[in-house]
């Protein structure tokens, strides 16, 4: 994507209602990349920030540099988190961006706190830090580059192929600390991608990040998020979907079944009320006791996922994938002692 000559329209204050004393502009750009679209930059108080629950977590602080995602997946869990703001969950979470000027200012001075003791740090965890909005505020660099200076752990989950513009960041990082990288990739099928996940790089563009960075010495896993209930789950699926990632030679692979929190569960509703009504249902007894799929159905994806990923040489599945993701919701453990997980 190119970046050059953008025709920007006049910024003007950001709401001080919606951002309050953090607000500094909003604004929009008249490119194909951006139509409909608007950011507000604002400066952040704090942007290192610990995991509500954090005792149960693998890790204990995250970095999310923006809020709103223009992936649109009909089904982000981070829907919700728009409607704090007072935004909307549906296609405001997919067009109202909040950019987060600061973050790398931020990051950098955090780590410099003698009060830091170098914990481990996730990115991605709530909304895209590679989004399409990273080609223009190019925040990411100065993250990795506070976080290399600190020497100090950190992991990314992206669906966005912008990731390797910083490959000789990553690299240096990887020289002096733990750096974890983990593309999501739920599904190879193409017309499902189309319409669940409109604003994502082709799966298949996003294995060749994959293959980039396993290719320069970058260990990268995948998250196979999300496996969709009669959609994207049939075997022949799975199995299109792991050899895929075998081929692309991911260090791991771990699936993770579709989870409905509210603020997602009615956008994804309503979509597959447009575009799948005889499902509607079938989903509506699977989900019934609440956000995740029964256990028995994680199970049997669980197990079928690590059974390919041997058949197909891809292992140990969560090796070095599930230590830096959230911990699985309780009750949710796989089959053979494979563990369902979930992103917050």
């Amino acid at each position: 994507m190119r970046w050059d000559n953008l025709s920007e329209n006049p910024a003007v204050a950001a709401d001080p209602v919606l951002f309050g004393a953090d607000a500094v502009t909003t604004r929009t750009f008249d490119t194909p990349e951006f139509r409909g679209i608007t950011f507000h930059e604002v400066r952040a108080r704090s942007i290192v920030n610990r995991v509500p629950g954090a005792s149960r977590m693998p890790f204990e602080w995250t970095v999310n540099p923006y809020r709103g995602c223009t992936h649109a997946c009909v089904y982000c869990f981070a829907r919700k988190t728009h409607g704090y703001l007072d935004l909307d969950t549906g296609t405001g979470f997919d067009s109202q961006i909040v950019v987060k000027v600061n973050a790398p200012e931020l990051v950098r001075r955090q780590l410099a706190s003698p009060r830091w003791q170098g914990a481990h740090i996730a990115m991605g965890t709530n909304v895209d830090c590679y989004q399409r909005a990273e080609g223009r505020y190019r925040l990411m660099p100065g993250i990795i580059a506070a976080l290399r200076d600190h020497a100090n752990p950190f992991s990314v989950l992206t669906k966005g192929t912008l990731i390797l513009r910083d490959l000789d960041l990553l690299r240096q990082a990887a020289e002096v600390t733990d750096v974890g990288i983990c593309v999501s990739v739920g599904f190879t099928d193409h017309e499902l991608w189309r319409t669940v996940e409109p604003g994502t790089p082709p799966p298949e563009r996003r294995l060749d990040v994959v293959r980039e960075l396993t290719g320069h010495g970058i260990g990268c896993g995948v998250l196979m998020a999300p496996v969709i209930p009669f959609l994207g789950d049939h075997p022949d699926q799975l199995r299109a979907t792991v050899r895929a990632i075998a081929a692309a030679g991911a260090t791991s692979v771990t699936p993770l079944v579709l989870h409905l929190r509210p603020g997602a569960r009615e956008w994804f509703m309503a979509w597959l009320g447009r575009h799948h009504p005889h499902l509607v249902r079938r989903y509506e007894r699977l989900y019934a006791d609440g956000a995740y799929a029964p256990k028995w159905y994680q199970r049997r994806i669980t197990r079928q996922v690590h059974e390919l990923a041997d058949e197909f040489g891809v292992g140990p599945a969560r090796r070095s994938v599930a230590r830096r993701l959230p911990a699985p919701p309780p009750g949710a453990a796989g089959a053979a002692g494979g563990t369902q997980l979930t992103l917050l």
